[in-house]
């Protein structure tokens, strides 16, 4: 079964909202694939297993803080956490950010 998960909503950085405006390059998650949501702030890696109706299914692969370390965890998340993920909550990943002081 898969674990319920509040997505944060992805903002600027929505694959959803960035392919509306060039549909002809909007490719459609397949099993392997790797894709990115975001979770109380961090980036969520997802292995694609299935994809039904709008609605990717599969496991957490790495989380990514936004300092740019990994986790193990985060709030209710796990690494290898099955998840669903729509595609409206789909986002690009974030860039690394810049350790200057």
């Amino acid at each position: 079964m898969h674990k319920h998960v509040e997505w944060d909503t992805p903002g600027d950085a929505s694959v959803d909202a960035h392919y509306a405006k060039d549909e002809q390059h909007r490719v459609t998650p397949q099993p392997g694939m790797m894709l990115t949501a975001r979770y109380h702030g961090a980036s969520v890696r997802v292995q694609v297993e299935a994809y039904k109706d709008g609605v990717s299914i599969g496991k957490v692969a790495a989380l990514v803080g936004d300092d740019g370390k990994r986790h193990d965890s985060l709030g209710e998340l796990s690494v290898g956490d099955l998840v669903r993920l729509p595609d409206d909550k789909r986002a690009f990943q974030a860039p690394p950010e810049d350790d200057e002081d």
